[in-house]
């Protein structure tokens, strides 16, 4: 599959910043300079700044420029909700962790209004920051006979939402659950912490048309990396 190019310019500054060529505090181009250099669109410049500052990477200051962030990532519930933000992804790649089609009932997750037989594809992976740290720990299920060829994606980068919708399969709404947890010894390892350490845990559920839930995908999130927070606009009056 080709990288969209807005991705491609994205890694780049990803790299940079890994690599510490672009320290925090870093000025990044303006939307009309990376565009003049990279013979872009202004609207493709605007979404890498854009996707960099949503992931935490930089921050953007009206009228002041882009720079390159120092701060705990900071992420608006409503984004796991939105559909154009859900899929888009966060910048940074991931470990695949395992990868397999099995039974229902012997999956990570409780598929909800699955039977115990139903063929499900079960993906676990760990998303790592642009720096190679641990972020989270993503595991989803998904109905096989939605996603049949889900395992000859590349599993690296696949963001289930746009894959889905790519098949034909209707999205009618998102569901979000939170719950607080503590870490056991495997994915304490896994994250890099100590186990019995607090965390959240993000768990989305995508159901069709009909009612029925095509996937279910819980993201543990490493403490420490980010703030969560809901923001609402208010309407003029």
């Amino acid at each position: 599959m080709t990288v969209p190019l807005y991705v491609q310019i994205r890694r780049e500054f990803e790299a940079k910043i890994r690599s510490g060529d672009l320290p925090p505090g870093a000025r990044l181009p303006t939307e009309k300079d990376l565009a003049t250099q990279r013979r872009v669109s202004r609207a493709t410049a605007q979404r890498v700044l854009n996707d960099l500052a949503e992931a935490g990477l930089a921050i953007r200051r009206r009228r002041h420029g882009t720079f390159v962030a120092d701060v705990t990532r900071q992420i608006n519930l409503l984004n796991f909700v939105t559909p154009a933000a859900a899929a888009k992804g966060a910048p940074g790649r991931h470990d695949v962790i395992s990868a397999r089609i099995v039974r229902a009932a012997d999956a990570v997750l409780t598929l909800p209004g699955a039977s115990a037989d139903t063929a499900v594809v079960e993906l676990v992976r760990r998303k790592l920051d642009v720096r190679e740290e641990p972020q989270s720990l993503e595991r989803h299920v998904v109905v096989f006979a939605v996603a049949p060829d889900l395992l000859n994606e590349n599993l690296e980068d696949l963001v289930t939402l746009p894959y889905l919708q790519r098949r034909g399969v209707l999205i009618d709404a998102i569901r979000l659950y939170l719950d607080p947890v503590t870490l056991d010894e495997h994915d304490a390892g896994l994250l890099n912490c100590e186990t019995g350490t607090p965390a959240l845990m993000r768990r989305r559920e995508l159901r069709a048309t009909d009612g029925s839930t095509v996937e279910v995908v819980t993201t543990l999130v490493r403490p420490g990396t980010a703030e969560f927070f809901l923001e609402l606009p208010v309407p003029a009056m």
